[in-house]
């Protein structure tokens, strides 16, 4: 038995009617409404700030992360789990799992921006573990209603942090840029 099939039976062996409910709640808030109305509010909020460099970032990385996430998917064309397992109607591919991608890319981004605000330690941390804690969450509801395989997931965040690794890297080149221009 393959890793992905043992990591599915053991997810739908313990299914019960409210945790389904709850999971479904999850599921939601990292998928791509949810994580396109934090993303924008964000925005707004960092440009309002006049953090247009992180607004770029989050923006940026949200956008241009949906189109690889897609080009992604149609470059691999794996198939999602099979029905019954599967409690979500879907037709797209699997590999990666959006929802891990994005969240991925979300929470790095965000991470990023908190780690450069003047906040209290704690309150970073608790930010920081928070939003791990909301990515992680999002990608192992995909597996717990069989939308995804465990490796999907696992590719997703993986794929997400990267890209979000590099706008946050470029975004800082654009940093040290104005640096020497205001100096």
């Amino acid at each position: 038995m393959s890793f992905d099939q043992w990591v599915l039976d053991s997810a739908v062996s313990q299914r019960t009617a409210w945790l389904v409910d709850v999971v479904d709640v999850i599921t939601d808030s990292g998928g791509t409404l949810a994580s396109w109305l934090i993303a924008t509010l964000l925005t707004i909020v960092l440009l309002v700030r006049g953090l247009r460099t992180d607004a770029l970032l989050i923006a940026g990385s949200m956008l241009t992360g949906l189109l690889v996430m897609s080009g992604l998917k149609r470059i691999f064309t794996r198939t999602r789990p099979p029905l019954p397992e599967r409690l979500i109607e879907i037709d797209s591919y699997s590999f990666p799992s959006g929802h891990a991608m994005m969240s991925a890319i979300l929470a790095t981004s965000v991470a990023a921006v908190i780690l450069r605000l003047a906040l209290p330690r704690l309150a970073k941390m608790a930010m920081l573990a928070s939003l791990g804690l909301y990515t992680i969450a999002v990608g192992f509801s995909r597996v717990y209603l069989a939308a995804h395989w465990m490796t999907d997931v696992l590719a997703g965040w993986a794929f997400g942090m990267v890209w979000a690794g590099v706008w946050i890297w470029g975004t800082a080149q654009i940093r040290k840029r104005r640096a020497l221009v205001t100096s």
